[in-house]
């Protein structure tokens, strides 16, 4: 199968940028009878007062009328990241024309999707769908859920904006604040797979008294008493500074390959005994602790990618890679060690994605973790 045209560029101007950007993807061929063609946009944070511009230059340039995809405090691209200053990355892939819908910003309910939906579809259920979504909408991580609820797989791949300022999410528009992207039907084949960036440090405790994001007891004994058990007496000495290290880790429920939720650690009270983390957790729920270090990550890369080329029958066509904002240059590294350990092990496939305030994967929103994506 041939690779999907793809393009990547950083400048101090965004137009220079863009100019890049179109000049490598080139002169794009006419989609063949009964096909069409769908763009994946990723610009920086330092992009977005000209989105807008962005969008509709490279529409114009490429007669590309369909584009998904956010912002990001940081992008990356096969082999490379980019933050701080004007970049983008964009790929163009050709699916059947009604192998694929997108769909703009859905806020609060799903009423008009499902209509979309029908119109699209009828009775049958999209495979599987890409997403993008604004952290500041409360219903998010609830829309998320029932959006992978109307999919066949019940799954979503994506993550949500980062930007210092206003988030912006791609949607043949520029839009914000609900979840917005592309639902893909069977016959776009699609492999995906998650890379944990923490291991755990302790067994798996029942929560046996909690208030709201607040751990009391565990295992019938103080939280904090357990937490410093778990982690052992050289990181209990100074809990003050363990954020960014340790973390919360929430298993999922019936899962067959261990699966967790991480979620921050955000106080401590010595003198109750108490933990408080960044979820909401109820009585009756596991909980461990983890611990996040740039070994473990690549460790698990390097597993969820063998995984991921076990099932390829050769190179993919192209992928999207959503990785949160604590990993990258942040854990790997400041030479894209992350994006360098996929192109190693995969190949000089076309890749395009960013880093997320959350990722998103199945129905859940994860943290800490890099999903891949890829086109076969």
């Amino acid at each position: 199968m041939t690779s999907f045209p793809y393009a990547h560029a950083a400048a101090d101007d965004w137009r220079d940028a863009l100019s890049q950007v179109v000049t490598g993807l080139g002169s794009l061929p006419t989609p063949g009878p009964g096909m069409a063609r769908l763009g994946f946009l990723y610009v920086t944070d330092a992009v977005t007062p000209y989105l807008e511009e962005t969008l509709a230059m490279l529409r114009d340039a490429t007669a590309v009328d369909h584009w998904v995809g956010a912002v990001g405090i940081g992008i990356c691209a096969t082999g490379v990241e980019y933050y701080e200053r004007p970049a983008m990355a964009a790929m163009v892939a050709e699916f059947p024309q009604d192998a694929f819908r997108v769909f703009p910003a859905i806020t609060e309910d799903l009423r008009a999707y499902d209509a979309m939906q029908q119109d699209w579809l009828g009775n049958a259920e999209p495979f599987l769908g890409l997403v993008h979504g604004d952290p500041s909408n409360p219903a998010t991580e609830g829309l998320l859920e029932q959006l992978a609820a109307r999919t066949a797989t019940g799954f979503l791949v994506g993550g949500l904006a980062s930007a210092h300022e206003d988030t912006r999410l791609i949607a043949d528009g520029v839009t914000q604040g609900g979840v917005a992207g592309v639902m893909f039907t069977a016959a776009v084949g699609v492999q995906t797979n998650l890379s944990q960036g923490c291991s755990p440090i302790g067994p798996h405790r029942t929560i046996t008294e909690s208030q709201r994001n607040i751990l009391v007891t565990l295992d019938n004994r103080p939280a904090l008493e357990v937490f410093k058990e778990d982690i052992g007496p050289e990181l209990s000495r100074d809990i003050a500074r363990l954020g960014g290290t340790i973390f919360a880790g929430l298993p999922i429920p019936g899962s067959d390959t261990a699966d967790y939720l991480v979620r921050n650690l955000i106080g401590v009270d010595t003198t109750q005994n108490l933990l408080a983390i960044g979820d909401l957790v109820e009585q009756g729920r596991e909980v461990m602790f983890c611990r996040r270090d740039a070994d473990t990550a690549r460790e698990d890369l390097a597993r969820m990618l063998a995984h991921l080329k076990s099932r390829l029958d050769g190179p993919p066509r192209g992928g999207v890679y959503v990785s949160c904002l604590g990993r990258g240059v942040n854990l790997f590294g400041d030479d894209s060690e992350e994006l360098k350990q996929i192109r190693d092990q995969l190949g000089d496939f076309p890749l395009v994605g960013f880093y997320a305030n959350g990722e998103i994967s199945r129905d859940r929103l994860y943290g800490y973790t890099g999903v891949l994506t890829l086109f076969t």
